[in-house]
C-alpha cells in the first residue's frame, strides 16, 4: 500500500529504521511484508532513508513548539506573557464556570475544560495566541445533546453504562463521550490531511450561524437570570417551545435574582465598554465579572459541600458514541473552523504562519485528552483570546500560564464557587455576548454589497434558530452552496468595449462598441448547468444566430426555385425578375433539418450579398456584426456538454468568430474540437490581439487605426 501523509509518514518511517536496528538480518528482509507499506512513497519527495534531517523536519511538525521556543526571547517576552497568562487565567476560570450552564453540567466542570485541552495544545498547537478552552456554540452544541439523552424531566435514554450514576455524573458521561468522538475526527482529520473541509465555512455563514448560537444562548440563560424553571429542550423549534414555557411561568419570576443579574450586566458592560474605550491606557483589562463574582459570593451563606478535586482518566462510553455521531462531526467542524479563522486573524497580524492540518491534530488529541478528564469540547472564545493577545502574550507560555491559574483556582479556592447562584454566571454569559448579537448589523452592509451573501447570512441564521445549530448549520451548507452553484450557472456576462488608445477593455455602457465587432466576456466555468444560460445571452450580443442562419438558408432554398423556373436571372447588374406579375411567397416546410446546415452557395451563379437589397421581395435579417470575439480569459475550465453546446452555437457560420484564453486550447484539442470549419487560427492570447487582427482585416476609422497602431507599437 502506498500512502503519503506528510508529518505521519515520516513517524512511519522512525518505526521502520528502529524496527530494523533492533532485528536480525532475516527480520530485516520481512519487515516490508509485516508493515505492508512501501516506504519509499511515504514522504512528500523520494525518501530511501530517514536521516537526521527529516527525522528533525517531523519532530517540529508534530511538535510546534520545539520551533518557538528554540527563538523565545527570554528577557523580552517572559514578562508579557506572565501578565498575560495572569489576566486570561481570571477570564477563563469565570468563562469555564459560565458556560457550563450552557452545556447543562455543574459548573466546576468547566474549570476541568479551561486546564486539560490547554496544556496539551501548549505542545501541539501552532497559533502563539488563541486561548483555547470552552467556546459558547460548543457548549451549546454540547447542551443539546446532554439534554437529549439525558433530559431534565423523565427517564434517560437507555444506554450501557448509566446504571448506578447520578443524573449529573450521566450528563458529564455524556458530554465527556461526545467531546471524545469530536476529538477522534478532528485527529483523522487532521492525519488524513482535510483540514481544507473548513474552507466550505465562509464568514458569512460563521457569521450567521454564531448569531443564531447567540440567540440561543440569550434564551438559555433567561431561565437562570429570571429564577425560573424550566427543562431543557432540543430540535427543530427548541427555542420557540422554551420562550413559551418563559413567558407562561413569568408570573413566577424571581425577582432577587432578576436584580443582581441587572445588576452585574450594567456593571460588566459599562467597565468593559471603558476597558475598550481606553486600552490604550491601560496595562491590564479591569477584571470585572472576577470583581463581581467575588462581590457576589460574599454575599452568599450556602454551606459548602465539598472541595473540588481534579478526578481520575474515565474512558468514553461506547454506546453514546453511536447515539451522538451525528451531533459530533458538526461539533468537530465548527469547533475547529472558529479557531482557525480566530489563529488566522492573529498570525497575520504578528507575521508568523499557522498550519491548519496541525491545528486540527492539536485540537484532536487535546479534546481526547481533556475528555479523558471529563471535560467537554474546547475550542476558543473570541473575547478570552483578545485578552490574551491584548495583554501582551507573545506565546503559548501565556496560554500554561492561564492553565496554571485555572489549577491553582480548583485546587485552591474551588469549593468557594460551588454555591455561586447561577444567575451570576447567566448574566456573565449574557454580557459576553454582545460581540456576537451585534454582528446584526452586518446585514444592511452585505444586503447593499452582495445579495447572495446576504442570502446565505439569513438562511444560516434563521434556519440555526428554529431549527437547531445542527440542522441550522447543515441548512446553511446547504444555502452556501446553493448561492455558489447558481453564481456559476448564472454568471454576469457582459458586452466590453475598448477605451481609445489603451489596451483596456470595459462595459459596454460606459465606453463606445468597437465598430462592427462585439466582444463578449463570461466571467466563470461553462459546464452543462450553465451552457443554455451562455448561448442565450450570446443571443443578446445583437442577434439570434439560428434564426438568421435559418432565414438565409429559407432565402436560398426561394432563390434556387425562382431561378429554375425562370422567375429570376442572374446578369452582370445583379439577379433580375423575369416574371410579369408579383413573385408570391411560398411556404415550404420539407427537409427542414436542412435548414440549420451551414449556407452553401455551391449551385448559384453568385455569393449572396446579405447586406444588399435582395431579389423577389425576399426579407432577411441584417446583420451588422462582421466579428465576435469571446473572451474566455476568466473560464477556468469546459465539460463534454459545454463543447458541444459551443459548436452548436454556429457564429463562425455567418461572422468570424475569435476566442482569447490560453488556458482551454489544450482542453479542446484533447476533446478532437478543432475541424474544417472551426480552426485553432481563430483562438488568440489575449484580447488585444484578437482586436489588433480584427482591425488588420476589417480597418476602421484613420483615428481609431492609429490609436490601435500606438498601443501595438507600446505594448508588449
Amino acid at each position: 500500500v502506498s500512502v503519503k501523509l506528510s508529518g505521519f509518514s515520516c513517524l512511519l518511517l522512525v518505526l521502520e529504521q528502529s524496527f530494523l536496528f533492533c532485528s536480525s538480518d532475516n527480520d530485516k528482509r520481512s519487515t516490508h511484508h509485516l508493515f505492508n507499506i512501501d516506504f519509499r512513497y511515504l514522504s512528500t519527495g523520494p525518501l530511501h532513508r530517514c536521516d537526521a534531517r527529516r527525522a528533525k523536519n517531523t519532530a517540529l511538525s508534530l511538535l510546534p513548539v520545539i520551533a518557538w521556543m528554540k527563538i523565545y526571547r527570554i528577557k523580552e517576552w517572559l514578562l508579557s506573557d506572565i501578565v498575560s497568562g495572569i489576566s486570561t487565567g481570571l477570564v477563563a476560570v469565570l468563562q469555564g464556570l459560565a458556560y457550563c450552564l450552557l452545556a447543562s453540567l455543574p459548573p466546576w466542570y468547566g474549570l476541568f475544560s479551561a486546564f486539560f485541552p490547554v496544556v496539551l495544545y501548549f505542545f501541539l498547537g501552532t497559533s502563539r495566541h488563541i486561548s483555547v478552552g470552552p467556546f459558547p456554540v460548543l457548549c451549546l452544541m454540547i447542551g443539546s445533546v446532554v439534554t437529549r439523552l439525558v433530559p431534565d424531566e423523565g427517564l434517560p435514554h437507555n444506554i450501557t453504562g448509566f446504571e448506578g450514576l447520578t443524573r449529573d455524573e450521566q450528563r458529564v458521561l455524556v458530554a465527556s463521550s461526545v467531546t471524545f468522538l469530536a476529538g477522534i475526527m478532528q485527529l483523522a482529520m487532521g492525519i488524513l490531511q482535510v483540514g481544507f473541509v473548513v474552507m466550505y465555512l465562509s464568514d458569512t455563514l460563521v457569521s450567521g450561524f454564531t448569531t443564531a448560537a447567540a440567540v440561543h444562548i440569550l434564551v438559555s440563560q433567561l431561565k437562570f437570570v429570571l429564577g425560573l424553571t424550566v427543562p431543557g429542550l432540543s430540535g427543530p423549534l427548541a427555542l420557540i417551545y422554551t420562550l413559551e414555557i418563559i413567558f407562561n411561568k413569568i408570573t413566577s419570576t424571581n425577582v432577587c435574582d432578576v436584580v443582581i443579574s441587572l445588576t452585574i450586566m450594567v456593571v460588566v458592560f459599562v467597565v468593559k465598554e471603558l476597558n475598550d474605550r481606553f486600552k490604550s491606557k491601560l496595562p491590564v483589562p479591569i477584571p470585572i465579572e472576577v470583581i463581581m463574582t467575588v462581590i457576589a459570593e460574599t454575599f452568599q451563606h450556602n454551606s459548602i459541600k465539598s472541595v473540588l478535586r481534579y478526578e481520575p482518566p474515565m474512558a468514553p462510553n461506547l454506546h453514546i458514541f453511536q447515539e451522538t455521531a451525528v451531533e459530533a462531526f458538526p461539533m468537530a467542524i465548527v469547533g475547529f473552523a472558529v479557531a482557525f479563522s480566530v489563529a488566522k486573524v492573529y498570525s497575520v497580524k504578528h507575521d508568523y504562519t499557522i498550519d491548519g492540518n496541525q491545528e486540527l491534530i492539536a485540537f484532536g488529541a487535546s479534546n481526547i485528552f481533556g475528555a479523558s478528564f471529563k471535560s467537554f469540547a474546547a475550542s476558543t472564545a473570541l473575547s478570552r483570546s483578545a485578552v490574551q493577545e491584548s495583554t501582551g502574550g507573545k506565546t503559548q507560555v501565556a496560554g500554561l500560564l492561564s492553565a496554571i491559574i485555572v489549577m491553582i483556582v480548583t485546587l485552591a479556592i474551588g469549593f468557594l464557587l460551588e454555591p455561586l447562584p447561577k444567575s451570576v454566571l447567566g448574566a456573565v454569559v449574557i454580557v459576553n455576548l454582545k460581540g456576537m448579537l451585534m454582528q446584526f448589523r452586518d446585514v444592511p452592509y452585505l444586503w447593499r454589497r452582495d445579495k447572495p451573501d446576504c442570502v446565505v447570512w439569513l438562511g444560516t441564521c434563521i434556519a440555526a434558530i428554529l431549527l437547531g445549530l445542527d440542522l441550522g448549520l447543515a441548512a446553511g451548507l446547504g444555502v452556501e452552496l446553493i448561492s455558489v452553484v447558481l453564481r456559476a450557472q448564472f454568471p454576469r456576462c457582459s458586452v466590453l468595449a475598448n477605451i481609445n488608445g489603451t489596451d483596456i477593455y470595459k462595459d459596454r455602457k460606459d465606453y463606445v462598441d468597437p465598430e462592427g465587432v462585439k466582444i463578449f466576456r463570461i466571467p466563470s466555468p461553462i459546464f452543462f448547468a450553465n451552457i443554455e444560460f451562455f448561448r442565450s445571452k450570446l443571443v443578446e450580443v445583437g442577434f439570434n444566430p439560428l434564426r438568421v442562419l435559418r432565414k438565409r438558408n429559407k432565402a436560398l432554398r426561394r432563390i434556387r426555385k425562382l431561378l429554375k423556373k425562370g422567375d429570376l436571372q442572374w446578369t452582370s447588374k445583379g439577379f433580375l425578375n423575369t416574371s410579369c406579375g408579383p413573385i408570391k411567397e411560398s411556404e415550404d416546410e420539407s427537409n427542414m433539418e436542412e435548414l440549420d446546415l451551414p449556407t452553401d452557395f455551391k449551385d448559384l451563379p453568385t455569393r449572396i450579398d446579405w447586406s444588399a437589397e435582395l431579389p423577389a421581395n425576399i426579407i432577411v435579417p441584417r446583420v451588422d456584426v462582421h466579428s465576435l470575439v469571446l473572451d474566455f480569459a476568466a473560464v477556468s475550465f469546459l465539460d463534454i456538454s459545454a463543447l458541444k453546446g459551443l459548436k452548436t452555437v454556429r457564429l463562425s457560420i455567418m461572422i468570424a468568430v475569435f476566442i482569447t484564453g490560453p488556458y482551454i486550447l489544450e482542453k479542446l484539442h484533447d476533446c478532437c474540437f478543432f475541424d474544417d470549419e472551426v480552426q485553432p487560427s481563430m483562438f488568440f492570447l489575449t484580447l488585444h490581439d484578437a482586436m489588433l487582427y480584427i482591425h488588420e482585416k476589417h480597418p476602421g476609422s484613420t483615428e481609431k487605426k492609429s490609436d490601435f497602431e500606438k498601443v501595438r507599437k507600446t505594448t508588449t
